[in-house]
């Protein structure tokens, strides 16, 4: 059987990478997710980068849009932007999709090969015995993996954190900023009206006092005009 590889090594070995490659992206994505659902059971406490960019991005919605109308939709945003290094985990998944069907390719080309050589089928048979192995353990290993199930499980998780404690946390919040907003003006007011009162008595104070519009003798001389006039 190496004998057999070994007359077609690059594509051999193509073959074997890209089963490989296949094999572990899927339990990569499956390790993913579960770690992502267990750390969902202690939101509030959880160290899981993505997680927290999750409660990130929507409180700065929440605050913006004054609430999330849809939070559903909004984790299935999350999760389709979700990426492991540059690309994204739904990319991911297809990749490994992508990977098993070109192992199956280069043994394809390996057994035309080798025909085209005039080799004979057992010859040929170690490809279609990979093959065949590295299909059974692509779908074993996405069966156990359960790949669509578990981030069905993961959005589940999420919007019921979200929507029924994070969404009440956010709005309890507002409430008592928007309580210490109105007693700070409650108490600025009061102090301005403390204030005026004190001005205007002050004002009060400097104003000054109406001068008697007659002195005394000027009442005793319009007394002897008003006597002068009686008389005539």
């Amino acid at each position: 059987m190496l004998a057999t590889f070994q007359k077609e090594l690059l594509l051999s070995s193509l073959m074997f990478v890209f089963l490989v490659c296949s094999i572990l992206g899927k339990i990569m994505l499956g390790v993913l997710y579960q770690n992502m659902i267990k750390e969902t059971e202690n939101m509030r406490a959880t160290k899981n980068k993505r997680l927290k960019q999750c409660k990130l991005k929507f409180v700065n919605c929440y605050r913006l849009n004054h609430g999330v109308a849809n939070v559903p939709v909004f984790v299935d945003k999350y999760l389709n932007q979700m990426k492991i290094g540059p690309v994204s985990v739904n990319t991911f998944y297809h990749l490994c999709g992508q990977t098993m069907l070109l192992s199956v390719l280069c043994a394809g080309i390996a057994v035309c090969r080798s025909i085209t050589k005039s080799a004979g089928l057992f010859a040929v048979l170690p490809y279609y015995i990979v093959s065949f192995l590295g299909l059974y353990l692509h779908f074993a290993v996405s069966a156990v993996m359960d790949i669509r199930g578990r981030r069905r499980v993961l959005k589940i998780n999420l919007v019921d954190f979200l929507e029924n404690h994070m969404s009440m946390q956010l709005a309890e919040a507002e409430l008592t900023e928007e309580a210490e907003e109105a007693q700070d003006i409650r108490t600025t007011q009061k102090a301005e009206g403390r204030v005026k009162p004190k001005t205007t008595a002050v004002a009060r104070e400097e104003e000054p006092e109406p001068q008697e519009a007659f002195s005394s003798m000027n009442e005793k001389e319009l007394e002897e005009l008003l006597k002068e006039f009686l008389t005539l």
